[in-house]
């Protein structure tokens, strides 16, 4: 059966919505830190809807890198998205048209996409609406709040909360890495390829630098704990 219900979609997206709220509160922080007006920063969340996306996009930003490095580390980083949307193309309703296909493709984030293709055998559009409404609306009112709450806090304050954004990043990365001994060998790569690069002679965008810490932890990490698929009969 295909779940095709507006309202249950909106029941769905509320804890979405809510971690979503807290996240890009620090989001908000972080660039009206960088002299970034809240409207620009809330529309940068309204049209992006990638954490991890955002926050290289704003470093890269603030150290004025190209166009490039923006345009590299936006593709590396949200690669996922393509397999994600390529998946979904199954669990959606078949007679869903091209451009509601567009409009659901928007709104897929790795929690969306994770709700909506484990919970149901199929999904319709007024599903997928009602799922996708109110995250974006707490993604991109976190980041309002967040933004309107730093230009008001003192600047002590401001300098720590903006730290907040590191502690969800460890929160991340710590228990899987915990658990799983490859997770942690390529977290470790990663902090290490970034370190060097910051020892350097010679300086390299911080875009750039994302770029080749994730292709290199990325690339050793499959060469080092490959996937062993089952032997079929």
């Amino acid at each position: 059966m295909i779940q095709n219900n507006f309202r249950q979609g909106l029941q769905d997206g509320v804890p979405i919505a809510l971690g979503y709220c807290s996240v890009s509160f620090a989001f908000g922080i972080m660039c009206v830190n960088q002299g970034i007006p809240v409207w620009i920063a809330a529309l940068i969340s309204l049209t992006n809807l990638t954490s991890a996306g955002q926050f290289a996009g704003l470093g890269i930003m603030a150290a004025g890198g190209s166009l490039l490095e923006m345009a590299l580390s936006q593709f590396i980083i949200n690669l996922r998205y393509f397999l994600m949307s390529l998946t979904m193309t199954q669990k959606v309703d078949p007679e869903m048209n091209t451009p509601e296909r567009a409009i659901v493709a928007y709104g897929i984030t790795d929690e969306i996409f994770a709700l909506s293709s484990s919970k149901y055998n199929g999904v319709g559009f007024a599903y997928m609406m009602g799922l996708i409404a109110l995250p974006v609306l707490g993604w991109t009112l976190g980041t309002i709040l967040g933004g309107a709450a730093s230009s008001i806090l003192p600047m002590a304050i401001r300098d720590a909360l903006g730290i907040m954004i590191y502690g969800m990043f460890c929160a991340i990365i710590i228990p899987p890495a915990r658990k799983e001994r490859s997770i942690l060998v390529v977290v470790l790569i990663a902090a290490i390829t970034s370190c060097i690069f910051q020892l350097l002679p010679i300086e390299i965008g911080s875009g750039f630098v994302i770029i080749l810490c994730t292709l290199l932890a990325a690339g050793l990490g499959a060469f080092l704990f490959p996937i062993k698929q089952e032997e079929t009969r």
